[in-house]
């Protein structure tokens, strides 16, 4: 059996009890870790689950499928996925190359940041398609997301934007040469996505997001909890939301918004009354919330 496995949000007790059963009964897991992270390390995982665990980065998921499905027909394999198992297009291609091998799947599910986003207070049936915003560069400036933006717009409709990660990324030149020099991680923070959307809101000028008018929320670590311990750190890592306009976010410190992983919502403009008293709690200027908030209800 091959098994894929949502492992929910936060830490290693997020996985759910059949999905921890499965685990114990595999003799090889494998941790997908490039589409998402948690937020402990793979000692801690390994501890709790009671087995090694192989991580699965980008190039052995994409090219060594076959590696990863191998004996699945006669054993139990399993490959772990930060949130939910269809929360990436890969995970579904595994299944397919699964299907064609004749070997039998099973899916367990868990919470993703595409439900979790309810504790932002915006109910969930308003939001439209969700989208995801790359580090730009340079030369690479993408902006398929604001067309998405638009048509979420053009219904009212909320939109979750996930935000880059880069686990594992060599820049151009170890690229070019074929050398394994990879560069640190980075996170896409809640100020560097604001600036990108309203660049190329300044390029597109097509009046789809205003830094001073247009509702946002800003979500940090979500799922995770109070340790219970005493932290010396003003930034204990867990759960934060802010709201504001766009201006709003981009004016404030990364500090505000917590430790990664990020995502941002936008706000559609048909807000329901109970949405905007409840996301209104978050918000770094509640009066100009409250005034922005009741033009779009």
């Amino acid at each position: 059996m091959f098994y894929v496995i949502g492992l929910g949000l936060c830490d290693e007790k997020d996985i759910t009890v059949r999905g921890l059963e499965a685990v114990k009964s595999c003799s090889r897991v494998y941790l997908e870790a490039y589409t998402s992270i948690l937020m402990v390390n793979k000692d801690r995982l390994e501890a709790f689950y009671g087995k090694s665990l192989i991580i699965a980065d980008r190039d052995m998921v994409e090219l060594e499928s076959d590696e990863i499905l191998r004996d699945a027909a006669t054993e139990n394999v399993a490959f772990l996925v930060v949130g939910d198992p269809f929360g990436a297009t890969t995970h579904t291609d595994l299944l397919l190359r699964a299907r064609d091998l004749q070997i039998p799947t099973q899916i367990i599910h868990n919470a993703s940041i595409i439900n979790a986003a309810g504790c932002s207070g915006l109910q969930l049936y308003n939001f439209g398609q969700t989208v995801s915003l790359v580090f730009f560069t340079d030369a690479w400036k993408p902006d398929s997301f604001y067309d998405r933006i638009a048509e979420n717009a053009k219904f009212g409709l909320h939109t979750l934007v996930l935000l880059d990660i880069k686990v594992k990324e060599q820049n151009e030149e170890n690229l070019a040469r074929g050398r394994k020099i990879y560069e640190p991680p980075r996170y896409m923070s809640i100020p560097t996505a604001v600036d990108q959307l309203l660049e190329i809101e300044s390029i597109r000028k097509e009046g789809v997001l205003d830094g001073d008018s247009t509702l946002a929320i800003a979500l940090s670590r979500v799922g995770s909890i109070p340790s219970g311990e005493e932290s010396t750190d003003d930034d204990d890592g867990t759960q934060r939301i802010v709201a504001g306009t766009l201006s709003d976010l981009q004016a404030q410190p990364e500090s505000v918004f917590g430790k990664p992983l990020h995502s941002l919502i936008i706000a559609g403009k048909r807000l329901h009354e109970l949405e905007a008293i409840y996301a209104g709690a978050f918000a770094v200027n509640q009066e100009n919330w409250n005034r922005i908030a009741k033009k779009t209800s």
